[in-house]
């Protein structure tokens, strides 16, 4: 699933959303029997809330490594390694023993050298 980026647009338009949840909320608790200012009071501590909570969860999903962009490149690294995998075991398995022996001490003898 691909989600659009936050263009201006996207930004205006959740601006726009949260003050007509705002000019709701302050109808709903009007219609509740709120005054005029506790409601507005109401419908601002509401918002705040949504805001709060909504940060909030933003937060733990970066701490905990959950965010969008960190699982689709986990993904990707996992299908790349298998695939990577496959392709050298295939030209590994294409050499002749010989070949796979000669290739075997190499690496044997490189990482002897860099311990």
């Amino acid at each position: 699933m691909r989600s659009d980026p936050l263009t201006r647009l996207n930004v205006l338009l959740i601006g726009l959303l949260v003050l007509v949840m705002g000019g709701i909320g302050y109808g709903v608790f009007s219609a509740a029997g709120f005054e005029d200012a506790s409601a507005g009071i109401a419908a601002e501590a509401v918002l705040i809330v949504i805001v709060v909570v909504w940060t909030g969860s933003y937060l733990f999903r970066v701490v905990t490594g959950k965010m969008t962009y960190m699982e689709q490149r986990r993904r990707y690294r996992e299908g790349y390694d298998q695939i990577t995998d496959e392709q050298l075991q295939n030209r590994f398995d294409s050499l002749s023993p010989e070949e796979q022996q000669a290739l075997l001490q190499q690496i044997s003898s490189e990482t002897s050298a860099d311990s």
